[in-house]
C-alpha cells in the first residue's frame, strides 16, 4: 500500500497520509482503523499509528470507540452550511450589541485568548483550537442582552469544534485565523462596530466555504483521477 515511512517524524507523517486518505475518500465514513493493518501498510509499529489515530481523534476525523478502535467520522456538508448559515446571521447580531459596551478588562480578556490561540498554533496542539476559537467568539458576545442567542450560538460553534479543527490543519488557514482574530478586536477596540460586525459576517462565510473546499473538492478530485 505504501513504502515504509522514514522519520519525520512518524506519527507525523502517518497522521498526513491518512488525514488524506479520509478526505480523499480512500477511507470513507464508517472505516474501521485498525492498528495492526495500518502498521503493517506503512512497514511501521503499532505505537505511531496509535499517535497518530489520537491526533486525527483531535481534529475530529475518526471517533475512537471501546471495543472497536478508530472510526472515520461523518463529515456532513449539511451540517456545515445549516451552522454556518445560522452563524453568520446571529454572531454579527450580538457583536453589535456587546461591542459597545466592552471595557478594558473585556480587550484584555479577547487578548489572553488570542495569545493561547496563537500558542496551540504554533505548537500544533489540534485539540485546544475549536475550543480556544469557541471561547474568542463567546467572549466577543460577552455584553449581549441576549442570553438565549448566546445559548444557541455557543451550541453551535461546539457544533463547529471538529470542522474549526479540521479547517486549520493547513498553514494558510491558520495564519488567517490569527489575523482575523487581531482585526476584529482592533475593530471593536476602535470602537467601529458596524464595521467589525461586517467583518465579522466575511470571516464566517470565509470559514465556511474553506471547509466545504476542504471535504468536498478532496474526493471529486480522486474520481477525475480514477475516471
Amino acid at each position: 500500500m505504501k513504502q515504509p515511512l522514514k522519520h519525520r517524524t512518524l506519527s507525523a507523517a502517518i497522521v498526513d497520509q491518512l488525514r488524506q486518505a479520509i478526505l480523499d475518500g480512500t477511507y470513507p465514513a464508517g472505516s474501521q482503523l485498525r492498528q495492526d493493518a495500518l502498521g503493517d501498510a506503512y512497514g511501521v509499529s503499532r505505537i505511531p499509528v496509535r499517535e497518530a489515530l489520537f491526533q486525527l481523534e483531535a481534529e475530529g476525523l475518526v471517533r475512537i470507540v471501546p471495543q472497536k478502535g478508530a472510526i472515520v467520522s461523518e463529515l456532513s456538508l449539511d451540517e456545515i452550511n445549516d451552522v454556518f448559515d445560522l452563524r453568520r446571521i446571529l454572531e454579527p447580531r450580538l457583536l453589535a450589541q456587546s461591542a459597545p459596551r466592552f471595557t478594558a478588562d473585556d480587550f484584555d480578556g479577547l487578548a489572553d485568548i488570542h495569545r493561547s490561540f496563537e500558542k496551540a498554533i504554533k505548537a500544533r496542539n489540534v485539540s485546544e483550537w475549536g475550543q480556544l476559537n469557541a471561547d474568542f467568539h463567546m467572549a466577543l458576545y460577552v455584553h449581549a442582552p441576549q442570553p438565549r442567542t448566546r445559548a444557541i450560538v455557543l451550541s453551535l460553534l461546539q457544533t463547529s469544534d471538529r470542522y474549526t479543527r479540521l479547517q486549520l490543519s493547513n498553514t494558510k488557514a491558520m495564519g488567517i485565523a490569527e489575523k482575523e482574530h487581531a482585526e476584529l478586536i482592533a475593530l471593536c477596540r476602535a470602537q467601529k462596530i458596524e464595521e467589525a460586525c461586517r467583518f465579522l459576517e466575511r470571516h464566517i462565510e470565509a470559514v465556511r466555504k474553506d471547509l466545504l473546499q476542504v471535504v468536498a473538492i478532496a474526493p471529486k478530485q480522486r474520481r477525475k483521477e480514477n475516471s
